[in-house]
């Protein structure tokens, strides 16, 4: 109990710290080291949970002091609401539906809290192998972003000269962000759990809003217009959980147990959880997020605010399970996967590639939380944890390339293996670890085609989900591959890079590429410690049906080799650069100067190549309105079946 206090309070002390620095060098010192203790106390918290426990543990509190912090979390809210309207002072004409969300949320939970009686919650916090595994990405992979924060803010100013300097503030929303999310894997009660929620949502408006230019702004606000409205929903689920109308609780624990009695208020919260996450229609948000500094896109990304929404969908899964509104539910998560991964196809700019895979994991992760299923879950799980591994390296890798090369065209990033083998091989292995075993997903989506095809609520309909598993899987493949052709191709140009990353950020991705390939290589004990004890806990309970997994030797044999290729590729680059000989290219006619030739008709022409992006093909924005379109739908289905 105590430990999961200190984990909460930790990120929001060094916040505290931080604004409180005297100096700009202070200050920098203080959040590296706040950083470092937070990875260690999260480290020692999990390896003391891992073999201490398998189940859930629920925790309980004095009354007096549930008392006090029932009140503390009201004010809290009633400040919250406050701030956000605050912040609505630059808002346009045409987003006043921002305050207008704001004021009707605020409204609702006034209602649910005016209420004569109020259910009793005996249990405020919990602990269970998915929340220990939610922490150590969190407190791990974000307390690495916070690190590498300070030296990549420097250059980001260094060459942006004209956004104001608000570091100090910056730095103290990031620690915020990071104590709210353990108040979100943590905390059973489930007002908490909203208050804690909508911190996230404010944390992400500043943060996106950093550069303070008109594009940063308008994509804040819209980051806060769709976040408001999934928290319109929480809001809704709480008013109609104090109304006892369903299970008359305010326990996560007890709302999951109710199963599909729970299945209104479980579906307006998956709402907020699709918002979160991202999922069309509310996959926009996201991608505006990219004008922020990279660290708060990892940030977002990997280790919180989406993780959020597909932490709510997995938790929530158990009374999904053979519902029609869980099969809704899938099929959103379905259709953002496979439209999401088509337009990330002929991306350029690296940020957007990574922005366009990540809405497609969490769809698939999504899918997955829909089913319900041990098989899915356990997929669901995975996927969690690799994304945010290999999501952070390649994000911030990402950062580090733009201030070497000037540019986050992945055209732009040709032949880094001959210029940066370092910083290449980090992000190959960040790019091998999304679409090789197990990460991404060979052996997740493997045992996903099995959850799939076992659904017997309707017919056809696990075969419909595998369908779509299959051609949004393939995208991915394409646009990966793809981008590492251009960092290992030889051009007969070399361009050169005067200066190395600072070495602050060198080490920071070079633990994020470590735990990339201990993760995969440790593989059996992570599913041991975590996946399969959560599975095997909600089965014991009753609340998803008991299965023995078994996965053949043939596919373990393929995954093993696959791993090999996964450590031994990246690391020749790194351990032995590949030798460069400058030369000049044949170009099918009479070279004129460099890269340029005289063709058949006497024209000069310059000879170039890039990869495929297929544009013609897939139109980002038609795919992206049909995807709204769809989504939109079957969120109305899913609604009305749960009434």
């Amino acid at each position: 109990m105590w430990s999961i206090a200190l984990l909460i309070l930790l990120p929001l002390a060094a916040s505290i710290a931080v604004l409180r620095a005297p100096d700009p060098q202070t200050r920098d010192l203080w959040v590296q080291r706040w950083s470092i203790a937070l990875i260690a106390v999260t480290l020692l918290f999990g390896a003391g949970c891992w073999m201490g426990f398998t189940d859930q543990t629920l925790y309980a509190i004095p009354h007096w002091l549930q008392t006090a912090l029932d009140g503390f979390f009201d004010l809290v809210g009633l400040i919250l609401a406050g701030t956000l309207l605050y912040l609505c002072r630059r808002i346009k004409w045409n987003e006043w539906y921002i305050p207008a969300l704001i004021l009707t949320q605020t409204g609702i939970l006034f209602v649910a809290e005016a209420a004569a009686t109020h259910p009793q919650v005996e249990h405020l916090f919990y602990v269970d192998p998915f929340s220990v595994l939610m922490a150590l990405i969190i407190g791990v992979v974000g307390g690495l972003i916070a690190l590498h924060a300070v030296p990549y803010m420097r250059d980001y100013h260094r060459h942006a000269p004209e956004v104001p300097d608000r570091r100090t503030g910056f730095y103290a929303a990031i620690l915020v962000f990071l104590s709210a999310m353990f108040g979100v894997v943590f905390t059973n009660h489930i007002h908490w759990l909203f208050v804690f929620w909508e911190i996230t949502t404010l944390c992400s408006f500043w943060l996106i809003a950093y550069p303070n230019t008109e594009e940063a702004l308008r994509n804040a606000y819209r980051a806060l217009g769709y976040n408001l409205i999934g928290g319109l929903a929480f809001a809704a689920a709480i008013l109609w959980l104090a109304a006892g109308s369903g299970p008359y609780t305010r326990e996560l624990d007890r709302l999951v147990g109710a199963g599909q009695l729970a299945l209104l208020p479980a579906v307006l919260i998956a709402v907020a959880g699709l918002a979160k996450s991202a999922q069309l229609p509310f996959s926009s948000w996201l991608l505006g997020a990219m004008v922020a500094p990279t660290p708060v896109s990892a940030l977002l990304h990997s280790s919180t605010m989406v993780k959020a929404g597909v932490f709510v969908l997995v938790k929530l899964a158990p009374v999904f399970q053979g519902t029609l509104a869980g099969l809704f539910l899938g099929l959103i998560g379905g259709l953002t996967f496979v439209l999401t991964s088509l337009v990330a196809v002929n991306q350029r700019n690296a940020k957007r590639v990574l922005a366009y895979s990540t809405i497609a994991n969490l769809g698939l992760i999504a899918m997955c939380a829909a089913v319900g299923t041990a098989e899915a879950l356990w997929a669901a799980i995975l996927l969690i944890l690799f994304h945010a591994l290999a999501k952070a390296l390649l994000f911030l890798g990402v950062g580090s390339a733009e201030h070497l090369i000037g540019s986050r065209d992945i055209e732009d990033m040709e032949s880094l293996v001959y210029r940066r083998p370092e910083l290449a091989a980090m992000l190959l292995i960040g790019m091998l670890g999304m679409f090789l075993a197990p990460f991404g997903m060979l052996l997740s989506k493997y045992t996903s085609f099995q959850a799939f095809l076992a659904m017997d609520l309707l017919p056809g309909e696990g075969a419909l989900l595998a369908v779509i598993l299959a051609f949004g899987s393939g995208p991915t493949l394409f646009f990966w591959s793809k981008w590492m052709g251009r960092l290992v191709a030889r051009p007969h140009r070399l361009p050169s890079i005067p200066n190395a990353p600072p070495r602050a950020e060198q080490l920071v991705l070079g633990v994020l590429t470590a735990l990339t390939a201990l993760s995969c290589a440790l593989f059996p004990l992570i599913e041991l410690g975590f996946a399969m004890p959560y599975t095997q806990q909600l089965a014991g309970l009753g609340l998803i049906p008991a299965h023995a997994m078994a996965i053949p030797w043939e596919t373990v044999g393929i995954m093993s080799l696959m791993l090999g290729g996964l450590f031994i590729l990246p690391l020749a680059f790194w351990l032995k650069p590949p030798l460069y000989i400058e030369s000049d290219p044949y170009l099918s006619g009479a070279n004129v100067e460099g890269e340029s030739y005289r063709g058949a008709m006497g024209a000069e022409r310059l000879a170039t190549n890039q990869g495929y992006y297929l544009i013609g093909f897939f139109d980002e924005r038609r795919l992206m309105q049909t995807g709204i379109i769809g989504a939109l739908g079957l969120g109305v289905l899913m609604l009305g079946s749960s009434l």
